[in-house]
């Protein structure tokens, strides 16, 4: 009986085995910004925190304390690093898709978990322009709904896609997306092949 082999990169599996920059001790971390997303109750819990050149408006540090799978974990461990010596502005556009490149790819049913980090980093980074002052900075993520019918919105699309969905049918499987009146059909697909492109092409 063969062992099941070893899917993933060398770069994720030492990112794993040999995670950078965990946040060992969060009472005494004087962080500038943190950033807490996911639901312990489903696995997947991320937190990242960091210091921040407060003249130069650039990221000294970064730590992060997670409760997820091996991707989540390489995922944000590489994350930590890219952003070290990164101004805010450069560091909060960092996608999933720049750390799954950077970590050589991710199998694609695993690419949500890489979502996990940047989306934490993201709010760490509005948490600090909310903590000295700079409100105008702060970028919010809003979702918009797409299928009135069902009440489906934007996000709940592009996750869906992160989980495994390639086609407008099975989005439906996941979101019931347009199984009503159908009406928003095109929009839908129109928004399935943009985050397929975002997340999945130039890897």
């Amino acid at each position: 009986m063969t062992q099941p082999s070893w899917v993933y990169t060398d770069k994720v599996k030492d990112h794993f085995m040999n995670p950078r920059n965990i946040l060992m001790d969060e009472d005494s971390y004087q962080e500038d910004g943190k950033g807490v997303t996911g639901n312990i109750k489903c696995g997947d819990e991320m937190i990242v925190v960091i210091q921040v050149d407060k003249d130069k408006g650039i990221i000294t540090d970064c730590k992060w304390k997670t409760f997820g799978c091996a991707s989540a974990i390489a995922s944000t461990s590489v994350l930590s690093e890219m952003v070290k010596g990164m101004k805010l502005e450069d560091a909060y556009r960092i996608s999933a898709k720049d750390i799954n490149k950077e970590l050589g790819g991710l199998p694609e049913h695993k690419i949500h978990c890489s979502v996990l980090g940047d989306k934490a980093l993201r709010m760490a980074i509005n948490d600090y322009y909310l903590r000295h002052g700079m409100e105008d900075k702060v970028q919010k993520e809003e979702a918009r709904v797409v299928c009135q019918c069902m009440n489906v919105t934007d996000q709940e699309i592009e996750h869906a896609v992160l989980d495994g969905a390639r086609t407008f049918y099975e989005l439906q499987e996941k979101t019931k997306v347009g199984t009503v009146c159908g009406e928003c059909k095109e929009e839908v697909t129109r928004l399935l092949e943009a985050y397929k492109q975002k997340h999945f092409c130039e890897v």
